[in-house]
C-alpha cells in the first residue's frame, strides 16, 4: 500500500456577501418587531376584553339600581297619590258642609231659591266626596284619561286654570 497523497480540494471559506449580514439582522429586527406587535395585540385584546365585562357589569349593576329606583318611586307616587285623594275628598266634604251650614244665612240675606241652590251645592259637594273615597287611584286616572279623550278642550281650559290658581297661590307666598 502505497501511502499517495491526493490532492485535496481547495476549500474556500464562505464570505457573506456585502449587506447580507445587515439584510439579516434588519430581517430579524423586523420578525421581532411583528412578534412584539402580535403580543401586544393579544395583550390589548384580553384588556378590551376585560374591560368591556367590567364595564357590562356596571352597565347591568347600574340598570338594575336604576329599576329598584323606578319601582321605590312608583310605590311611592301611589302612596302620594291615595293621601292626596284623601285629602281633596275632606276638603270637598269641608267645603259641603260649610256651604250647609251658611245656607240658613244665604235664606235670610238673599231668599229661599238661593238657599236652596246653597243645599244642592252642598249635597252635591258631599256625593263627590263620596263617589271619590269610593274610588281608587287607579280608578280616578283612568276617568280622567276618559274625560280628556271626550273633551280634550275642557281638560286644558281645567288645566290652564289650575296652573293659573297654582302660580297665584305661589306668587302670593313670596
Amino acid at each position: 500500500m502505497t501511502d499517495t497523497l491526493t490532492p485535496a480540494t481547495p476549500v474556500t471559506p464562505t464570505t457573506p456577501a456585502p449587506g447580507s449580514e445587515a439584510k439579516s439582522r434588519f430581517n430579524a429586527a423586523l420578525e421581532e418587531a411583528k412578534a412584539g406587535a402580535a403580543a401586544l395585540k393579544t395583550e390589548a385584546g384580553q384588556k378590551a376584553g376585560a374591560y368591556r365585562e367590567q364595564a357590562k357589569g356596571k352597565g347591568e349593576d347600574w340598570i338594575a339600581e336604576a329599576k329598584s329606583y323606578g319601582a321605590d318611586a312608583k310605590v311611592k307616587g301611589k302612596e302620594l297619590a291615595v293621601e292626596g285623594k284623601v285629602k281633596a275628598s275632606e276638603g270637598i266634604r269641608s267645603l259641603g258642609q260649610v256651604v250647609s251650614e251658611n245656607a240658613h244665612v244665604v235664606d235670610e240675606k238673599l231668599g229661599a231659591k238661593y238657599g236652596d241652590y246653597a243645599r244642592t251645592a252642598s249635597r252635591t259637594l258631599s256625593e263627590t266626596a263620596d263617589k271619590l273615597d269610593q274610588k281608587s287611584v287607579d280608578e280616578l286616572g283612568e276617568d280622567a284619561r276618559e274625560m280628556v279623550r271626550k273633551s280634550p278642550a275642557a281638560a286644558v281650559g281645567i288645566a290652564a286654570f289650575v296652573g293659573f290658581m297654582l302660580s297665584r297661590l305661589f306668587r302670593g307666598s313670596r
